[in-house]
């Protein structure tokens, strides 16, 4: 008898260890969700940005031609050719504002400075939200890596998780004041 209720207690056990687990992934998968979410807004809210100071005439014809065509292509890419996109919106905005002269003069009129502004802290939030998001899935995928997990099939039919790999580096001129 006492074995029995030894092998109950140690099977109840097993069972809210492995519950446990379960429901640690699947937050794991919904923060993984929630980040993705968050960087595809600051990704629109980047391109956004540099699509309104690439209309507002202030930059020069070849700056703005080149940005308005990187940010026009990071908003209307593919899924598969996002990240490919985005970085070549980041290579743009480097180029443009490669000086701190080139966005001092931009700063200097009172109707930009607050585009200028905007841009440079939409250029940061984007790297550190594919920051949170890669760390998510870097976490994730550790626990997906065990053993009990993938025995028993704990993360279900979720995806395999990616990191997104682009570059984000935002243009130093840019994002100090």
């Amino acid at each position: 008898m006492l074995l029995l209720v030894l092998a109950v207690v140690l099977l109840v056990a097993l069972a809210l260890w492995l519950t446990w687990t379960a429901n640690r992934l699947d937050r794991m998968h919904h923060r993984i969700d929630v980040a993705r979410a968050s960087l595809d807004g600051q990704l629109m809210r980047r391109s956004g940005a540099t699509l309104e100071l690439a209309t507002s005439e202030a930059l020069d014809p070849p700056s703005r031609l080149l940005l308005l065509d990187a940010a026009s292509q990071a908003r209307g890419a593919e899924p598969d050719e996002l990240e490919a996109a985005e970085s070549a919106l980041s290579e743009a905005l480097r180029a443009v504002f490669a000086t701190r002269e080139a966005v001092a003069t931009l700063r200097a009129d009172p109707d930009l400075a607050p585009l200028v502004d905007e841009l440079g802290r939409d250029c940061t939030r984007v790297e550190l939200a594919r920051r949170f998001h890669n760390d998510a899935v870097v976490t994730a995928r550790a626990l997906r890596s065990r053993r009990r997990v993938r025995w028993l099939r704990l993360a279900g039919r979720a995806p395999d998780l990616r990191t997104v790999d682009l570059d984000d580096v935002p243009p130093t001129a840019l994002t100090t004041p």
